[in-house]
């Protein structure tokens, strides 16, 4: 077994490493593996000057065979190493995601999202055989159907979108100028090195402060760098020695930490219990008194004295009719039905608040 390091890059074969480090241990992981790009010759653009694509020998693989065992090697001891509550964020092309995601569904994982990168300063398709390909995609999985405790940080998110509900649609660039990473010799240090923007959201999305990131494809430490601003942990694993220089450089040089570090997701305010019945009780609604529904109101049900509704052959409770009505499992009776005050329809929810702000409950 391999001792759990907190901000530390291990170097070797992720599979290798992944198996040594202990059962239910990281909160969140984030891996970009390789596309498997089937790149077959150099590509050039019409001033014939070269492209510098993804040609590493760590994106090459013999068949699409040997490409799923390698997937499946790795994701099925990333789901052993994450926690219950924790989640798994995976991204990749049309090359590999739909490849990874078949995988990820047969190891049981559970898909809760499916987000489209949208780059905004795409590579141009230089041959002009092809639409420009300018989306990738990350899917968010939680360890399986019945793991739903997990972390999402539902109303930071809204407060980082300026108050609207973020979309599945993430319109980021490419890392360009300062942000792009380079060698001695001026090339980029990482084909494939991925936006802070993007990590920000994925990391601010659904972890809490001192949790522990795990990043299987570190390369030249994006996850880690906004780990750290967003006073988060990384656990990093890389292969290659070089990536590993830069990316502790990288890190290392971090001295403050984003605005947002301190964001803290706000507890659901929970009403208090209050049977339907209490405000028949209290005339705030009245026995026979019709109930209607949200749609257009062309559906109603009579109140009857045990608190209960009637519509058409049914007798129930104000969300069992309401479910009905839907023909749904479920349904949420106080935002479903309206009563009519003074001739203007009223949600039951807001005759619940008035209730509860009157009798002080």
């Amino acid at each position: 077994m391999i001792e759990l390091k907190k901000n530390h890059i291990y170097q070797g074969d992720c599979i290798e490493i992944l198996k040594g480090l202990p059962s239910n241990s990281v909160d969140l992981i984030f891996a970009d593996p390789p596309y498997n790009m089937q790149l077959k010759k150099e590509l050039y653009r019409p001033n014939n000057t070269k492209v510098d694509g993804v040609n590493d020998l760590w994106d090459k693989f013999a068949s699409f065979q040997e490409y799923d065992n390698f997937s499946i090697a790795w994701l099925k001891e990333c789901r052993r190493v994450l926690k219950d509550t924790g989640t798994i964020w995976v991204i990749g092309s049309y090359h590999n995601i739909y490849r990874v995601g078949n995988i990820m569904l047969n190891l049981g994982y559970w898909i809760l999202n499916d987000i489209t990168w949208h780059k905004s300063n795409p590579m141009p398709n230089f041959l002009g055989t092809r639409f420009t390909n300018a989306t990738e995609t990350l899917l968010w999985c939680s360890k399986g159907e019945n793991y739903k405790k997990y972390t999402f940080n539902h109303k930071l998110m809204k407060q980082y979108n300026g108050g609207k509900q973020m979309t599945s649609v993430w319109n980021i660039g490419l890392c360009v100028g300062s942000e792009r990473i380079k060698g001695e010799d001026g090339k980029k240090a990482h084909s494939t090195q991925k936006p802070e923007g993007l990590l920000k959201r994925v990391i601010l999305s659904t972890t809490k402060q001192g949790d522990v990131v795990l990043d299987p494809f570190f390369g030249t430490g994006t996850t880690g760098a906004v780990s750290k601003k967003l006073g988060r942990n990384f656990i990093g694993i890389e292969r290659e020695q070089n990536y590993i220089q830069v990316a502790k450089t990288r890190i290392a040089s971090i001295n403050d930490l984003l605005p947002e570090s301190s964001w803290i997701e706000t507890a659901k305010e929970e009403q208090p219990k209050v049977p339907f019945v209490n405000l028949i009780r209290k005339n705030i609604i009245n026995v026979g008194e019709l109930l209607y529904t949200r749609k257009s109101f062309n559906k109603r049900a009579e109140v009857l004295i045990d608190g209960n509704l009637h519509y058409e052959n049914n007798i129930g409770s104000i969300h069992r009719i309401g479910a009905i009505i839907q023909q749904t499992p479920s349904c949420n009776g106080w935002k479903f039905w309206y009563a009519f005050k003074n001739n203007k329809p009223l949600l039951l929810d807001d005759l619940r608040a008035q209730y509860i702000h009157e009798y002080k409950i």
